[in-house]
């Protein structure tokens, strides 16, 4: 954790020199005299709006809407819910049966001695 803040630490004082540079730029943008004026944009003719005369334009809209709803459809019914939970089988599976190891006094006994 310690680390991660040293990294932040780190990539925060990064950005804050990266910073400075564009203040700087900026500033001296900012102190230099205007020897010329910026350029001017034409006036751009405004569109006329076109009439919808072609065949297949757009139908007018109606001026009397209809006082009646249409009927709703009708709602499907709601599934029931059992109320009793069927048991759940709790069937293990058989444990593995261990095989028969030697017993540990009919092994051979460890030389203590080292060989030569």
């Amino acid at each position: 954790m310690a680390s991660f803040n040293c990294f932040a630490l780190a990539f925060l004082i990064a950005l804050s020199f990266a910073g400075i540079d564009v203040g700087v730029a900026a500033r001296h943008l900012l102190q230099q005299p205007r020897t010329q004026s910026l350029p001017s944009f034409p006036n751009l003719p405004t569109p006329s709006r076109p009439s919808f005369s072609w065949p297949g334009a757009l139908l007018p809209l109606p001026t009397t809407f209809p006082t009646g709803l249409p009927p709703l459809p009708s709602i499907p019914s709601v599934p029931t819910i059992p109320t009793a939970i069927p048991p759940i089988p709790f069937s293990f599976p058989p444990l593995p049966s261990f095989p028969n190891l030697p017993n540990p006094g009919a092994l051979p006994p460890l030389p203590t001695t080292l060989p030569r």
